[in-house]
C-alpha cells in the first residue's frame, strides 16, 4: 500500500517536544514496555521526550496530568497510552475527550481501520482519540505494544510535524 502525501513538509523536519503518559493500574517504570517503545520510536524519529509519567487509570488523575502538561510551554504534544478500551477501569478516553478543544476524528477512525487486519472485529472496541488541548497535540492510544507501534509508525510519526505546524498556524 502506498501512502500519498498531500503536500511535502519543509526539508528540515520540525523537532517536536513530547510527553509520554502511560495510564495503568499495574505498570511501573520498569515494566512499562509500551511507554518505553513510544519514547524510543519518537526519539529515533528525531523528536524529544520532555516528560514521562505513569498515572493510575483514574479520571481525576488523568485530567490533572493533562491540565498540568497542557500548561507547559516546553511541550508540543502529549501522547497517552492505556485505558482506551471499554472495560470499567478504562477511563482515559472519558477523561481526555471532554477536555479537547478540537478533535481529530480521522485518527481514531484510521487507527481502528489499520488495527482490523491484525485483531479483527475487536478493533471496534478501541477508543483511540486525538485532538488539540491548550495548543498541544493530544493522542490517546491503547496500551499494548502492538497498538503503540502501529499508531506511532503509521499515523503519528508521518503527521506529527505537520499537525504541530497546523496548530501553530504555520503549516
Amino acid at each position: 500500500m502506498t501512502t500519498a502525501i498531500p503536500h511535502p513538509d519543509a526539508p528540515t523536519p520540525l523537532i517536536v517536544r513530547c510527553a509520554v503518559i502511560t495510564v495503568s493500574d499495574t505498570r511501573t517504570p520498569e515494566t512499562d514496555q509500551s511507554g518505553a517503545l513510544l519514547q524510543q520510536l519518537l526519539q529515533e524519529a528525531g523528536h524529544q521526550i520532555g516528560d514521562y509519567a505513569l498515572v493510575k487509570d483514574e479520571p481525576e488523575q488523568i485530567k490533572t496530568q493533562l491540565q498540568a502538561l497542557g500548561q507547559r510551554s516546553d511541550l508540543d504534544a502529549l501522547i497517552f497510552n492505556g485505558g482506551t478500551g471499554i472495560a470499567p477501569r478504562d477511563t482515559t478516553y472519558d477523561a481526555i475527550a471532554h477536555s479537547l478543544e478540537k478533535t481529530i476524528p480521522g485518527f481514531g477512525e484510521l487507527f481502528r481501520w489499520l488495527s482490523y487486519p491484525e485483531i479483527g472485529s475487536r478493533a471496534m472496541a478501541s477508543r483511540a482519540i486525538a485532538g488539540v488541548y491548550q495548543a498541544k497535540l493530544i493522542f490517546s492510544l491503547p496500551g499494548s505494544r502492538n497498538a503503540v507501534r502501529l499508531a506511532t509508525e503509521k499515523l503519528i510519526l508521518p503527521e506529527l510535524s505537520h499537525l504541530i505546524k497546523q496548530i501553530r498556524g504555520s503549516g
